[in-house]
């Protein structure tokens, strides 16, 4: 996929929101799991605080006295992380206190944002090993003492985070096999949902081949009407060129015969008058004939669907060249490989082809070679070079740019108009296409033909 393909911006930003809207569940799951945790780990804690308060008695020396062992055995490991205990308030001189086997001869001191304030408080500390503890603390006044002691229990909280942990790498591993569906998801359904738009570009290509005439098949609603507009286009397309060769026709027969008729009673004439009209009726037709084949090409090259293989028609221009220049003896070889095509009219490249391997065989010792390769695309269209080259005496670089000029003859010895390498640069310019002029491998000139292939 392309990153300018509608099929890549459709899938890129679905998986965009579909990765932005599970890192947010994500995180807010891990947040309420996390929350739903420390709620109950309090409330574990107050429990225990809860049962502490049940079971605490004061002596009558004035100590906190636990009448019942607390059941959980973790308070009676030593630093355990689970630890509880009872501590005066004012910390007076002599004052007693009480605290879980867990925490040997230590004592938890409050942080001082918690210490002197009244209800329950939740806190985070750290013990002498450095394990994290999750603590409540609450003031009460014991029965039978008018002292106030301060009540903490606390707990393990590494242990939670290790659970916290666990989750959150289950739920990273369920998201992301949950984003690679989507993912997935997302690609088949824009594949089947631009499927088709590929039909349609499949179809085009066939017109444009020459393969078809126009778009066939069902479309979905969506679509049904570019392709009936597109059919209409096509079908106006050729009416149009099929239209505008119906008029040159007419046009060419509606001139020359005013013209023969012209060039006729001239003939009968042997006056100055009458040879003056002779020579411009002559000039007239000339260009009649070749405006006429000017809007023939035109018209063609602006056809849709129309494509020659390349290969045939070298290999017949070329036999025909070789009978036509026997007496010579030039030789025209041809290299080319069949499936080669020209998206164009047959008789437009066998006239520029035509034309550049008459010209070699003008001016060729021996040796005439014609060939033609697929070129890289430009502009988005695929594109094949035709090359002829001779063994003659070649062209100068000032030279090479005037022999594509129309009536241009470098040469008067030699047979001709002058109109032949005219022809093909705007033949070929009508097809986007263009010619060039350089030195040959075989020490002649070289005529290089770039024209739209059809692959």
């Amino acid at each position: 996929m392309r990153p300018s393909s509608l099929s890549s911006r459709l899938i890129l930003s679905s998986l965009v929101v579909s990765v932005v809207l599970l890192a947010a569940t994500g995180l807010l799951l891990a947040s309420l799991f996390t929350a739903a945790l420390e709620r109950n780990f309090d409330q574990r804690l107050r429990s225990v605080l809860d049962g502490l308060l049940a079971n605490i008695e004061v002596t009558a020396q004035g100590a906190p006295h636990l009448s019942n062992a607390i059941v959980d055995p973790r308070f009676g490991l030593p630093l355990s992380g689970w630890y509880w205990q009872v501590v005066p308030v004012d910390k007076a001189q002599g004052a007693a206190d009480l605290a879980s086997a867990s925490l040997l001869e230590q004592r938890l001191a409050l942080p001082p944002e918690i210490a002197g304030k009244a209800g329950v408080q939740g806190f985070y500390l750290t013990d002498t090993l450095g394990v994290t503890l999750r603590a409540i603390e609450q003031v009460f006044r014991l029965p039978g003492s008018s002292r106030e002691y301060s009540v903490l229990v606390a707990g393990n909280y590494d242990e939670l985070s290790a659970e916290i942990r666990t989750f959150n790498r289950a739920l990273t591993a369920s998201l992301a096999i949950l984003a690679l569906g989507l993912a997935l998801a997302a690609f088949v359904q824009v594949r089947f949902g631009l499927r088709p738009l590929r039909t349609l570009q499949a179809n085009l290509l066939a017109i444009r081949q020459g393969e078809a005439t126009e778009l066939k098949g069902e479309y979905p609603a969506e679509i049904r009407p570019v392709a009936e507009e597109l059919n209409l286009l096509i079908q106006a397309n050729a009416e149009i060129v099929e239209r505008a060769r119906t008029q040159v026709g007419n046009l060419a027969h509606a001139l020359k015969t005013p013209l023969s008729v012209l060039t006729n009673e001239a003939a009968g004439q042997d006056t100055p008058l009458a040879g003056k009209v002779t020579e411009q009726a002559g000039l007239m037709r000339d260009q009649v004939n070749l405006y006429l084949d000017r809007a023939r090409r035109a018209a063609r090259a602006q056809g849709l669907g129309a494509v020659t293989e390349v290969k045939p028609v070298l290999d017949a221009l070329a036999r025909t060249l070789e009978r036509i220049n026997r007496d010579k003896g030039v030789a025209v070889a041809v290299d080319c490989p069949e499936a080669l095509r020209f998206r164009g009219e047959r008789q437009d490249l066998e006239e520029m082809v035509g034309n550049l391997l008459d010209n070699a065989c003008k001016w060729a010792s021996a040796r005439v070679v014609v060939s033609a390769r697929p070129e890289a695309p430009a502009a988005g269209r695929s594109q094949l070079s035709i090359t002829v080259d001779d063994d003659g005496p070649g062209l100068a670089p000032e030279e090479r740019e005037n022999a594509l000029k129309r009536g241009e003859r470098l040469d008067e010895t030699k047979p001709g108009s002058g109109l032949g390498l005219a022809i093909v640069r705007e033949t070929s310019a009508m097809y986007n296409g263009t010619v060039r002029l350089e030195v040959a491998p075989l020490g002649g000139l070289r005529a290089t033909l770039t024209l739209n292939s059809s692959t």
